[in-house]
């Protein structure tokens, strides 16, 4: 059986040294290496599923005694067709074109050098995370191809299942002759190693947390390695009066609302928030009937909560903290606006993650695109769609919410820098 203490691990800062090391020869792989890492991943997940999944049922189980809520309980459960399906997330992986190495078209200058810039690795990069033991996976499989080495520190609840999950992805390393420090995982869940972590600049060359709105808060105010900020912010979705005319819109746009809130309520990229131009409202009980049947806790403003309760549909009123809120779970908020302009208005006070717009008028919809500041701006589809493996990233270390360096989801070519190559001749600067 999979164990995990954290005495059976050196100090952080000597796990940052070895990540360091390795960093330097994962810069220099070529891809087929890479790729050859990866499959040998996927292929050892698969071997080991019998133990992941034991070292995961500890886990629940102590989650459950210890009183955690559902939703987080949720998303640390591993199946096996869920762990079968992170063995072909890490080969999808493998598939994609490696950014490493990219060299834009090179420029002779008047001064007689040629200059152009190369696509390179970030370095070592330091991952915090709670509950979801497949980031361990996802993460280790992007760093691996984008050429950096990782350091994941998972949440206390979560420390059997990503100690098997490190010793699957060591094994994978060692079987290629590729570095066992490429990936290691911070088995003590202490706050004090964590602070560790976000302290050592001298090693660590980017911090991404993934998480909620306090875990992004430590991380800000107590790095000195540089943060990358995201996976928090309230989803919205407007539904324009010119959506609703006809029945089969109504009908699509119950489907689109109910994918957004219910398929998975707990990921960062669920509706939190139902803005009505007021046109729609005559068809908003034909959708409010399916997420309430669902098990939606729906609070609405006194207009929509009237035309509801009229419906025969249970809603609450909503109070103002129901507004620009993260629910993470089966609850939304419900809003009147008088057309795209209030719309817009409420969107830019609340929101920078991923915002919807359900219209059939062009001029409706570029104006939104245009004019929404948000990771992901939507048209006509369901805000789920924020999501690495969706976007044809083939997984994503974190979805960014703020605006230097990487944006929305961040895949391989987000892992990845540039440095200015410069080829002269003995030439001098003037």
């Amino acid at each position: 059986m999979t164990t995990a203490f954290p005495e059976s691990q050196p100090p952080l800062r000597v796990v940052a040294q070895h990540a360091r090391t390795a960093a330097r020869t994962l810069r220099s792989l070529s891809t087929e290496r890479k790729v050859d890492g990866l499959l040998a991943l996927a292929a050892e997940l698969r071997a080991r599923e019998s133990q992941i999944l034991a070292a995961n049922a500890q886990d629940v189980a102590a989650a459950q005694a210890a009183g955690l809520p559902s939703a987080m309980v949720d998303r640390l459960r591993l199946t096996s067709p869920g762990l079968q399906a992170m063995a072909s997330d890490v080969e999808a992986v493998a598939s994609l074109s490696d950014p490493v190495g990219e060299t834009t078209p090179e420029q002779l200058l008047p001064s007689g050098i040629r200059v152009s810039t190369r696509r390179v690795p970030l370095g070592v990069l330091g991952v915090i995370y709670e509950s979801r033991p497949n980031v361990t996976v996802d993460v280790a499989a992007l760093a691996l191809m984008s050429g950096n080495a990782v350091i994941l520190r998972g949440g206390k609840e979560t420390v059997r299942s990503n100690a098997a999950l490190e010793e699957a992805i060591q094994a994978a390393l060692h079987s290629k002759g590729l570095p066992r420090e490429a990936v290691q995982v911070v088995r003590d869940p202490a706050r004090e190693r964590m602070l560790e972590l976000l302290r050592l600049d001298d090693l660590v060359d980017a911090i991404i947390p993934r998480g909620g709105a306090a875990l992004h808060r430590f991380c800000v105010e107590n790095a000195t390695v540089p943060v990358i900020v995201g996976g928090i912010g309230v989803v919205h979705l407007y539904l324009d009066g010119s959506f609703t005319r006809d029945p089969d819109d109504v009908r699509r746009a119950a489907e689109v609302i109910q994918n957004a809130k219910v398929q998975k309520p707990s990921a960062c990229n669920a509706l939190d928030t139902l803005l009505i131009d007021r046109a729609a409202l005559p068809a908003l009980p034909r959708i409010a009937q399916q997420l309430a049947a669902s098990g939606v806790d729906l609070r609405a403003d006194p207009e929509v909560l009237s035309g509801l309760s009229a419906a025969g549909i249970q809603a609450h009123p909503a109070q103002s903290a129901d507004y620009g809120q993260e629910f993470l779970a089966l609850t939304m908020s419900l809003k009147v606006v008088s057309g795209l302009d209030e719309a817009l208005d409420f969107i830019a006070a609340h929101g920078n993650h991923t915002d919807v717009i359900l219209t059939r008028d062009p001029a409706q919809a570029q104006r939104f695109v245009q004019d929404v500041d948000s990771a992901a701006v939507m048209v006509n589809a369901s805000p789920r769609f924020n999501d690495g493996g969706q976007l044809g990233l083939g997984a994503e270390v974190a979805i960014s919410t703020q605006k230097l360096h990487a944006r929305g989801p961040m895949g391989l070519r987000e892992l990845t820098t540039t440095k200015w190559v410069v080829l002269g001749d003995g030439h001098i600067r003037a």
